[in-house]
């Protein structure tokens, strides 16, 4: 299978501005007045991943996430439409995000995913996701196709 580098519909990407003070700094992550209500967060977490590892790829079928890469450290950012009714179905889009590129990402459901920490020190990632991890009261199924457990997938963070 072979991918079209280009935009992917539906994916937005927004740059996350750094507002210094003699106290440090601070960023918005998400306004309501921004986003998509599709795309409104319904929880967050927080996760730091050790250079040269990737997580992912994978894909949701109903969730959403809105990945916010602030620093420290740079990842690479790589999506695959998945979706056969989309207009940019096969476009497998490239990001490098984190600390000299301050970027939000959304990537909507049907559009597989995932990030590698490109940077020499452990990459710190936030994720706003507009379903609850598991469902309500953790007790549904985890909607999550994991394309990193096939050595076959073509969905690869290593080319």
């Amino acid at each position: 299978m072979s991918f079209i580098d280009a935009d992917i519909a539906d994916v937005v990407v927004y740059p996350l501005k750094k507002y210094h003070d003699d106290r440090g700094w601070l960023a918005e992550l998400f306004r309501h007045d921004e986003v998509a209500e599709e795309f409104w967060p319904v929880m967050s977490y927080i996760s730091f991943t050790n250079p040269g590892v990737a997580r992912g790829p994978h894909e949701h079928v109903d969730q959403a996430d809105l990945f916010c890469f602030i620093g420290p450290s740079t990842f690479k950012m790589r999506m695959w439409d998945n979706r056969p009714d989309s207009p940019t179905f096969n476009h497998r889009m490239t990001l490098f995000v984190g600390d000299d590129d301050p970027q939000a990402v959304i990537v909507p459901k049907g559009v597989v995913h995932g990030y590698q920490n490109v940077g020499d020190i452990d990459g710190m990632v936030i994720n706003c996701p507009n379903q609850l991890y598991m469902g309500e009261n953790k007790a549904e199924p985890i909607d999550e196709i994991r394309h990193e457990d096939d050595e076959t997938t073509p969905f690869r963070m290593d080319d």
